[in-house]
Parts: structure tokens; sequence; C-alpha cells
């Protein structure tokens, strides 16, 4: 895989667990307010590190460490991904995979090859302002509505998510996701954060009670709704 980042160890990345965190290179969206630029429009390819230095690490860290968190960029562009997990698993981690739900195929592959154990799926913006907020004129959401289908209706434990940034979000819209997830189990509002990193600039977080009042709109709608970064 080509990895361009990994923190050695996070207890924030994985719910409840101790884990590591893998950085993959290379996405296929362009959202304005991403916090890993990075990873995504400027990849230094001089930063990477071996596949086989991380999996022995994880190995010495067998007993310590509880899971293995793979985010990006888009981890599902690899195309050795599967591989690495099974890698992982054999050496008796959990896997949580962070997705933008744009490969709903090769997630429900691995999904169903039990080989993840934890998905956390970007939902970036209402449908009608998808294309806007990924910063792609004429965006397909289909593979999202896809994905958003599968983790629904799936047995592994998930959560979906939205950054929710002043530009591009308003109650309306996240009153409008969650009737398109209705029923999920965990959704999570999270407030941007400028890490200094971006895809663009002049973005800003939005005030503490809007994201409040978005909570409330979604009562009814998902099974728990939680808001982080504030």
């Amino acid at each position: 895989m080509k990895i361009n980042g990994f923190q050695k160890m996070t207890v924030l990345d994985y719910p409840t667990k101790v884990a590591c965190t893998i950085f993959t290179a290379g996405c296929n969206l362009r959202c304005p307010f991403c916090h890993n630029a990075s990873l995504v429009t400027h990849i230094d390819n001089s930063v990477s590190f071996d596949e086989n230095e991380i999996l022995a690490y994880l190995k010495k860290r067998t007993g310590i460490l509880d899971g293995v968190c793979i985010t990006g960029g888009e981890p599902l562009l690899q195309p050795d991904i599967e591989n690495f997990i099974s890698k992982t698993k054999e050496l008796g981690y959990l896997v949580k995979l962070d997705t933008n739900g744009c490969y709903p195929d090769t997630l429900k592959n691995l999904l169903d090859k039990k080989l993840v154990d934890y998905v956390a799926m970007d939902i970036k913006n209402s449908k009608d302002k998808y294309a806007l907020t990924v910063g792609i004129e004429n965006f397909d959401i289909s593979p999202i509505e896809k994905s958003i289908d599968i983790l629904l209706n799936c047995d592994t434990d998930y959560e979906f998510r939205t950054t929710i940034v002043k530009q591009f979000h308003t109650v309306e819209d996240i009153q409008d996701i969650g009737v398109w997830i209705k029923g999920a189990k965990n959704y999570f509002l999270q407030n941007f954060v400028d890490s200094g990193d971006l895809i663009c600039s002049d973005l800003s977080a939005v005030e503490k009670a809007e994201l409040y009042n978005m909570q409330q709109k979604l009562n009814g709608c998902v099974q728990n709704c939680e808001i982080r970064g504030i």
C-alpha cells in the first residue's frame, strides 16, 4: 500500500480502543475543507512507510495495541488493501476503516470477508449539495447511496460522520442527511477545525449553538447522534 503517514498510538481514532493509525495517500475527492491535503493534492512521495516495517511494528505491539485504523486520503483506492488488512488480522488486531463511501463493492467485499471490525463513513453533505461539497462538478452520488445501504444493513459496527463547515452546511442540510441515513446506529457531527493543511482557505466552524441545534433536529432519524470537536 502507499502509506504516507503512521501514528504509532492513538486513543482517539478507534472508539474505546488503543490503536495505531495508518494514513494512505491519494483520494478521488477534493473537499475544500479536507484536513489532510498533503495526502490528496500535494503528496510528498519522499515521505513514505514500508508496509513490512509497519507489520513488524504491529507484531511487536501485540497485546499492547487493540486495533489498527486505516484512513487517508481514501484507503479503498489502494489495490492491495485486502492483502494488507488480512496480514493485520492474522496478527490478532481489530481493524477500523475510514472511507468516503465511493467504493461500495470493495467495502462490501471486506465486510463479507470479516476483515473490518468498524467502519467510519463520511457523509459530506445533503444529496443536493454533495457535488459542491466534494469539489467535483456533476458528482455521481449513487456509490455513496450504495455504501450507506450496505452499512445500514450489515452486522459490522459502523458510524456515519459529517464535518460541519459554516460555508457548506445549514441546519436544513443536516436534517436532510438525517432522513437519508434514517435508522443509522451512530451519527457524529464534527465541527470544522483548521489543521493548517487544507485544500482551500477562509473556511470556518459554526457556532456551538448551531451545532447543538443540528443535533436536536436529528432526533427520531438516527439511534444515536453525538458531537465531536467542541
